[in-house]
């Protein structure tokens, strides 16, 4: 049966989950964004029971492909404030209230 706004029941109260990244904030050059979101991701996919575990693994691999002193936070309902290098920052969501936060500071 339909409600007055012409939904059917139930449907107004569905909750959207992006699988897709989200960008919230970077400076970061194109090519390296790239590269960290789609590092994000597979971590965060391989690992998603054990964000510690992921957060590792993202800040390894951008120590190795982008030299050392880079930080990673991945979880959930947290706030920060960073000083970082310019045009080295990746704030992004990933599956609908997964953070994942990417800088480099020395």
């Amino acid at each position: 049966m339909a409600e007055e706004g012409g939904k059917p029941e139930g449907e107004g109260d569905k909750k959207v989950v992006h699988v897709y990244p989200l960008v919230k904030h970077s400076d970061m050059v194109e090519e390296m964004r790239t590269e960290a979101i789609e590092l994000s991701i597979t971590a965060c996919e391989k690992y998603a029971q054990n964000y510690e575990l992921a957060a590792r693994t993202i800040k390894e691999t951008m120590d190795k492909k982008f030299g050392t002193y880079w930080h990673v936070v991945v979880g959930e309902g947290f706030g920060f404030e960073v000083s970082y290098e310019t045009k080295n920052i990746l704030y992004l969501f990933f599956g609908g209230n997964l953070a994942i936060v990417v800088w480099k500071c020395s």
